[in-house]
């Protein structure tokens, strides 16, 4: 008979809670698994970037250069969807980045470096102030975004980003799951202001109120998404 000790089960339940953003789904049709998203580093093991200056931040490639098999075509204004494997197992925000491909690239060869992105959308925690705090993106198994309908025509990365703060109280706690879709966008009104651009690695700092965060106790009664304010038509 196999005995578990309370050491290793943590381990596997840790491992578990560990997750991916393999597939997207636009208008009711599923990828396949990296078919239309970059293959990520932790496409195995499921494990996240600690440093935020690491080059793994820009869209966490296991082959930087090597781009998805395809490029999905969205009308601006429409949901993209990606599945998550398995689930959101860490408490913390949601973050979406778009990045404008450059003239003479193509999504599948830009490869998203310098300040070329802006922020679609962000969430946080409700409950602050309380032991209760919720998080929207809790155990969720797919994480959609609107793709602003009034941004310019062209090709884009869409990149996703999960937080998980759970172990956020020192400095290299923060895990943060990371990747990036190819997408071709069509029926924008081209009247979006980006606002200041930023760069991944570059947009944060390990020392960030919303990287270095204390979770538990004391209940936070704040919460400080890091980057940049989400872009709004």
């Amino acid at each position: 008979m196999k005995f578990t000790t309370p050491l290793a089960l943590l381990a596997v339940v840790g491992v578990q809670a560990h997750y991916t953003f393999p597939r997207t789904k636009v208008n009711g049709v599923l990828s396949g698994e990296y078919e239309t998203v970059r293959l990520t580093a932790n496409h195995w093991s499921h494990g996240p970037v600690t440093d935020v200056t690491s080059q793994e931040m820009t869209c966490f490639e296991k082959n930087p250069g090597t781009p998805a098999p395809k490029t999905i075509t969205v009308q601006a204004g429409n949901n993209v969807t990606f599945t998550v494997d398995s689930n959101i197992g860490h408490p913390g925000p949601l973050h979406f980045y778009m990045a404008k491909v450059p003239a003479g690239q193509t999504a599948a060869t830009f490869n998203g470096k310098g300040p070329v992105w802006f922020k679609i959308y962000q969430d946080g925690p409700g409950g602050l102030g309380t032991s209760s705090l919720t998080w929207p993106s809790y155990g969720k198994t797919e994480v959609s975004v609107q793709i602003p309908h009034c941004i310019q025509d062209g090709d884009y990365l869409l990149r996703v980003e999960h937080i998980a703060l759970h172990s956020a109280s020192s400095i290299g706690g923060a895990q943060l799951y990371i990747a990036c879709a190819q997408l071709t966008v069509t029926g924008g009104t081209g009247t979006l202001n980006t606002g200041q651009l930023v760069s991944f690695p570059g947009a944060y700092k390990a020392t960030d109120p919303g990287i270095l965060f204390q979770l538990y106790w004391p209940p936070p009664t704040s919460y400080i998404n890091p980057g940049p304010a989400p872009v709004k038509c």
